[in-house]
């Protein structure tokens, strides 16, 4: 389809970023308004653009605008957009063609099982899925299964207020935020949450207010089959203290818990390690794996201890789509370009960027973000009611619409009344990318804001 412009000259021009014109343009929205006739509400929310293509940092639509992407497709592109090697791998394994082959082995299946087995903790297994909520709803599954081989009745599972782990049942369940679960009729009584120390909402951060929650509760820790929490809470990203962690490593041993971290957004290098939980110097029992993983199509695992990965039998546990040749060719080129172009180091570096330009951003308007996190390259940028902690859902959607606008591209904002800036770019980007992505976001607040 031919390029249709908007005028001749774009209205923001730089290397990362071109914007003609007011977006969105009117045929954009035409096509959008045919679209929301045939698909539910629930599809809609994002900003208005028709994704054409995308290159490494970059989104483009068929009219020649092009965002600088701090979304990553909502953390998925970690080795960028459209990644070349993901590409040719995918169209080897298509052309080949294998297209699917249920349970029956193939050998991007072995290839795959083979690298993640030499990136995770020696001796763990593990089983491949396709979405995120499939592998933490495997998450609780294998922990109630363990609970009552120990004990009979072991079924309690402890998760945390602001979690969120998928969109279907179990997985809501365990999530934390209570309007999420008001579909559902019948709530599992134990499934339970305690506060999420996030030095935020919650200022106490001390191991002591988990022991003390549950007592709260009249839970005994012998009828506790699994404890699961996110690596990192996504709505933040809220990061739990380390000495915390490391406690309640230790709290799960003493009791012979399950301890789950949901890793589908932190992995891959996104936190600037492979995995999110290295920051914490603990191992879980389990850990649940996806986005990151591919950098493009549906897949997602479940990594962990034999014992309790081995507690069904065969064909007892499976999923039509485990172990898909071309997901998992996908995915293999992508673990491999991650390590090969050192993006789990680049995150790193700079991480230390962001996190600055962060507190810069917070140190300038302290009366409207509360609060500013980041570990790696995934950050957020708390919105709040002027003077207090209230979240401030309608500024934030504002300033992520102004950033849109001026060529910045995010997905809305998330957590607590839809009021975190969520920033998360391919960990591909360039210290200048970064920065300049930082600089709209910034300028978007002054305009909003003075």
């Amino acid at each position: 389809m031919p390029i249709m412009k908007i005028r001749s000259v774009p209205r923001i021009y730089t290397k990362y970023r071109k914007i003609f014109g007011i977006v969105p343009n009117v045929g954009t929205l035409k096509k959008i308004k045919e679209l929301q006739k045939l698909e539910p509400v629930c599809m809609s929310g994002q900003s208005e653009t028709i994704w054409d293509h995308a290159e490494e940092v970059n989104v483009y639509d068929v009219y020649g605008n092009k965002w600088l992407d701090f979304s990553s497709g909502v953390l998925i592109t970690n080795a960028g957009h459209g990644n070349n090697a993901i590409v040719q791998a995918i169209i080897n394994q298509v052309s080949k063609p294998l297209l699917t082959s249920y349970c029956f082995p193939n050998q991007p299946r072995i290839d795959l099982i083979k690298k993640i087995a030499s990136l995770s903790p020696r001796g763990y297994k593990t089983l491949l899925l396709s979405t995120g909520s499939e592998s933490t709803e495997v998450l609780l599954k294998l922990m109630r299964t363990y609970g009552s081989k120990i004990k009979k009745n072991r079924n309690i599972i402890i998760s945390f207020q602001g979690a969120f782990h998928g969109r279907t049942l179990g997985a809501q369940q365990m999530g934390g935020s209570p309007a999420l679960k008001s579909w559902i009729k019948n709530i599992d009584s134990e499934i339970v949450q305690v506060p999420f120390p996030d030095g935020f909402r919650c200022k106490n951060t001390s191991f002591q207010l988990f022991k003390q929650s549950l007592n709260k509760l009249g839970i005994n820790p012998r009828n506790i089959a699994g404890v699961i929490s996110e690596t990192y809470q996504g709505g933040g990203p809220y990061f739990f203290p380390k000495a915390y962690v490391k406690e309640l490593r230790f709290w799960c041993n003493k009791y012979d818990i399950l301890l789950c971290l949901d890793e589908v957004q932190s992995g891959f290098g996104r936190c600037g390690k492979q995995w999110g939980f290295q920051h914490y110097d603990i191992v879980p029992d389990l850990f649940a794996v996806g986005k990151g993983i591919s950098s493009s199509l549906p897949i997602s695992a479940v990594i962990g201890r034999p014992d309790v990965m081995d507690l069904y039998g065969p064909n007892e546990m499976t999923s039509t789509h485990s172990g898909n040749p071309v997901c998992c060719a996908a995915a293999l080129a992508n673990i491999n370009y991650i390590k090969n172009n050192k993006l789990i180091q680049n995150a790193s570096k700079l991480g230390a960027i962001l996190n600055s330009r962060l507190l810069e951003m917070q140190n300038c308007f302290p009366e409207f973000i509360g609060f500013v996190s980041s570990v790696g390259l995934v950050g957020g940028i708390h919105i709040v009611q002027q003077g207090t902690i209230k979240p401030d859902g309608e500024l934030a959607k504002k300033i992520v619409n102004l950033c849109y606008k001026n060529g910045l591209m995010m997905f809305a904002p998330v957590g607590t009344g839809g009021a975190c800036i969520k920033i998360a770019p391919p960990l591909c980007i360039t210290e200048e990318a970064l920065k300049e992505g930082c600089d709209v976001i910034f300028e978007s607040l002054a305009e909003l804001l003075h």
